[in-house]
């Protein structure tokens, strides 16, 4: 592929991704530079990976934005600069975990497993970076199964809270397909937690008033 294909947002959002972050711009425009690296379009509601139809790729979201989904649970939603992909790479599994689906026309950056596997063999700071953003993924998985197997509506409320401090923006009927709860059980755990003043709501906004209200469900 051309490093001038990616115009100079795309490459500055690129160096700052997990992958290549520290890295010098020589190895982040090898590695684009590398003719089995290539940069696709998909535009809105198409299905870029499905548990039959996937790349052995880790690939760089780099415009748009990207619903992940399990069967009805939507996981996340991915913006420009996150990684996708890992969970095909270095094994021998024919099928793929989710379903992405592109919100709005994207642009997305693949490299193939082979090239990964040699980028991290050649450089160890970009080692470091992936075994980063798989420690992380880990990390946010547990928290996601955590919410799951809370149990009621207001428990998985307050455990999706407890990880987000700061607050979220989110429509309900996501937030609810994020849970597995409907969305009159979220309305109720919101009137809850309302009422025990551990939340405050304001549309699609959330603001935590006190954490340990939610500890205590």
């Amino acid at each position: 592929m051309d490093w001038s294909a990616l115009g100079g947002e795309e490459r500055a959002l690129l160096s700052r991704t997990f992958l290549f972050r520290g890295a010098p711009v020589e190895v982040v425009r090898a590695a684009v530079s590398d003719p089995r690296c290539r940069l696709e379009e998909a535009e809105r509601e198409a299905v870029i990976y499905a548990p039959h139809t996937f790349y052995r790729c880790l690939a760089v979201l780099l415009a748009g934005s990207v619903e992940v989904s399990k069967e009805e649970l939507l996981v996340s939603v991915l913006a420009p600069g996150d990684l996708f992909g890992a969970a095909a790479l270095f094994n021998d599994r024919e099928d793929y975990a989710t379903t992405l689906t592109a919100r709005s026309p994207c642009r997305i950056l693949f490299f193939p497993q082979e090239l990964v596997g040699e980028l991290l063999a050649r450089e160890s700071l970009l080692s470091r970076n992936y075994i980063r953003y798989l420690s992380g993924r880990i990390r946010f998985l547990t928290e996601k199964l955590d919410g799951l197997l809370a149990g009621s509506a207001e428990r998985k409320l307050s455990q999706y809270l407890l990880s987000h401090p700061d607050g979220v923006s989110c429509p309900a009927t996501s937030l609810a397909r994020q849970l597995g709860v409907s969305r009159a059980s979220l309305y109720r755990a919101f009137d809850a937690l309302t009422e025990r003043g551990a939340i405050c709501r304001a549309g699609k906004r959330i603001e935590v008033l006190d954490e340990h209200l939610l500890y205590s469900v």
